[in-house]
């Protein structure tokens, strides 16, 4: 059932993000992204409160359109509201939640879920999603969405400069995450550290946290060096976890330096697309959001090829096959 869940939920992000976030580029900002996290507060509860499997489904559909927009828009609202020379750092605070959620997130839900149970969780959801909407209405100021006139359309968007690279980054360095983080039980227990993945996963977490301060503090004036200093972290830690068979010192090695090259990756794109994009940011974050979602579904389906043809010891080659194109696609990205 969780999975179900967790693939309708991503499935919603996938298919709505863009064309939502086309047909609502003239909306006012403000009540465009309350309505999103109301939506998200609404389909949680559903989710909490509804006996039927079915509905529930819908429920979680309605959820990741809901995260799709909320993702797409936060980028842009980041930049707006900060001066122009702290758009990154703004974008790194905004962006903070991707590895919290890995980090903190979902252990802290998974054991609300075991002491008090699921439905639990998600009403607790909700009840954020809500005060958080009261926050926004206290603290957010609001945004003219943009004119008929400057809307360049989704075709012009992918074309622009620089734009394409981003995504092609994006979606080979997320695939490569997601096989290994999707199967990181059979790739630990691979090395004999299958009781092990908690403490694996804590200073992957832990390291992912330092990573968005590091991303924040540099971003505004190494946006480009930065990407390729990530990619790199992240091909050593994927070398590391192919060759180190029945090394724990170096599997831990391993998840620090992963935790940093994937903790400020998020910021990194994002960032890289707003500057190519220019005043079409929210439709070229909707296009990341788009690209994200499917690496999701990718790193499950391509990772599970591979753990059936392989075995798990191939997962980290597959993940420096595709780093390797994400480094081609970065040198193609505008400086």
């Amino acid at each position: 059932m969780a999975g179900q869940w967790i693939s309708v939920y991503a499935l919603g992000s996938l298919l709505a993000a863009i064309p939502l976030t086309a047909a609502t580029r003239s909306w006012r900002r403000r009540p465009l992204l309350l309505g999103a996290i109301i939506g998200f507060a609404i389909a949680n509860l559903i989710t909490a409160l509804t006996a039927s499997f079915t509905v529930a489904l819908a429920a979680r559909f309605v959820g990741g359109v809901s995260a799709g927009l909320l993702w797409a828009l936060l980028a842009g609202y980041a930049v707006r509201m900060s001066p122009p020379h702290l758009a990154g750092r703004a974008m790194a605070i905004a962006m903070a939640g991707t590895p919290l959620a890995l980090s903190i997130g979902i252990p802290a839900g998974t054991f609300l879920g075991l002491l008090a149970g699921w439905r639990l969780t998600f009403g607790l959801l909700s009840l954020a999603a809500l005060l958080l909407v009261g926050w926004i209405l206290a603290k957010v100021p609001d945004f003219a969405g943009e004119a008929e006139t400057q809307r360049p359309s989704l075709a012009e968007v992918y074309a622009v400069p620089g734009v394409r690279p981003v995504l092609a980054v994006t979606l080979c360095f997320v695939l490569a995450h997601n096989l290994l983080y999707t199967y990181i039980a059979p790739l630990l227990a691979g090395h004999g550290m299958a009781g092990r993945i908690d403490t694996v996963l804590l200073v992957f977490g832990a390291s992912a946290l330092a990573s968005i301060g590091l991303t924040g503090a540099l971003i505004d004036r190494w946006l480009r060096p930065m990407t390729f200093v990530s990619i790199g972290l992240f091909l050593a830690a994927a070398l590391l976890l192919a060759v180190a068979t029945g090394a724990p010192l170096a599997i831990y090695a391993a998840a620090l330096i992963w935790g940093l090259a994937f903790g400020g990756a998020a910021t990194l794109f994002q960032t890289a697309s707003a500057r190519a994009a220019g005043p079409a940011a929210d439709v070229a974050q909707a296009m990341i959001v788009t690209a994200w979602n499917i690496a999701i579904f990718g790193g499950a389906v391509v990772g599970g090829v591979i753990l059936d043809g392989m075995g798990a010891g191939g997962l980290p080659w597959g993940g420096i096959v595709l780093l390797v194109g994400a480094t081609g696609s970065a040198v193609c990205m505008r400086r």
